[in-house]
């Protein structure tokens, strides 16, 4: 086997992998009961399945303007579906959206207002 064949057997591994976490994500999106574990089921496998898939890619590629591209990509992923997500759990929360009777540890309730009445869509 020479090097090339072993970095495309590597990649394949790497795109099942990748392809499997966010098919679990996917998942998890449609099977956890509340706002907040969905977010984490669409947020923490779904990333690190992307990763493997861009991982995947610039092994089988080899091509330097791709992977600069799919670094790119990896990044602003990185960067920018945990802050989402975190904005869109906050708000929920805020809105009176969150089942309180699912969470271990209330942190958040001490450090916001209380509110008069839900806000938000149903």
């Amino acid at each position: 086997m020479t090097l090339t064949d072993v970095l495309d057997v590597v990649a394949g591994v790497l795109l099942l992998a990748g392809a499997v976490l966010s098919l679990i994500a996917a998942i998890g999106l449609l099977r956890f009961p509340d706002l907040l574990t969905r977010m984490h089921s669409a947020t923490k496998p779904q990333v690190l399945g992307l990763l493997l898939v861009v991982v995947g890619l610039a092994l089988r590629l080899r091509d330097p303007s791709a992977t600069a591209i799919l670094v790119l990509v990896a990044v602003f992923q990185m960067v920018t579906a945990p802050v989402a997500s975190h904005m869109a759990g906050r708000a929920s929360y805020r809105a009176g959206q969150v089942r309180k009777d699912l969470l271990v540890a209330d942190e958040l309730s001490d450090a916001l207002p209380r509110l008069e009445e839900n806000r938000g869509a149903p």
